[in-house]
């Protein structure tokens, strides 16, 4: 589990593909990894499988690769990096499991004084999980939602944001992962079920 604080960027430094699996080198020198570790890439759980110097590897199986941008990341691509939430840790943004529901694409890009505006596409069948105020990880980022229509959504995020992980790189018609608030998605079944008098 994480908690969509990003704690260092990492970069993709091999990319190896037997049919729909992938095996990612991942470089990074702020962060330490040791084989069987979870860490969020780029808001994907993966596990170390193998770590020399400053770089870790993750395998991505054929579930994940359908469900993600893993097929769009090349050599030099920079990914956001979290480790797993240990015990003790503070939970500075919200429940975020690391298992992406669905792509989005950047729609809008654009400045309103301090903050920067992103609007994003998403799959109308997830939106319904997305409420103002309420949460959502892009790319493993955990934001709040300001704004929602049926087929789209905006966030904001301030300046250190857009510097401390790659979302303030992205531009318009890139694709990011996205994991909805799992807490909504608990409610929202427990509410269908309660309307329908299921047991």
């Amino acid at each position: 589990m994480f908690t969509g604080i990003v704690k260092g960027i990492g970069k993709i430094t091999q990319v190896e593909q037997t049919k729909d699996n992938y095996r990612l080198t991942i470089s990074d020198s702020s962060l330490s990894f040791q084989p069987g570790d979870s860490v969020s890439v780029d808001g994907i759980c993966l596990t170390v499988v193998e770590n020399s110097n400053n770089d870790f590897q993750v395998e991505v199986m054929p579930e994940t690769v359908k469900r993600t941008n893993i097929k769009q990341l090349k050599l030099s691509d920079e990914v956001n990096l979290e480790p797993a939430l240990g015990v003790s840790d503070r939970l500075d943004g919200h429940f975020v499991l690391g298992h992406v529901d669905t792509t989005g694409i950047l729609l809008a890009k654009e400045v309103n004084k301090n903050a920067y505006l992103l609007t994003f596409s998403i799959d109308p069948g997830y939106s319904k999980y997305l409420v103002e105020k309420g949460s959502i990880a892009i790319d493993g980022v955990s934001l709040t939602i300001i704004s929602i229509t049926e087929k789209s959504f905006q966030v904001g995020i301030i300046p250190y944001t857009s510097k401390e992980t790659i979302l303030g790189s992205l531009q318009v018609k890139q694709i990011v992962n996205l994991e909805v608030d799992i807490l909504g998605k608990y409610i929202l079944k427990l509410g269908l079920r309660g309307s329908l008098n299921v047991k």
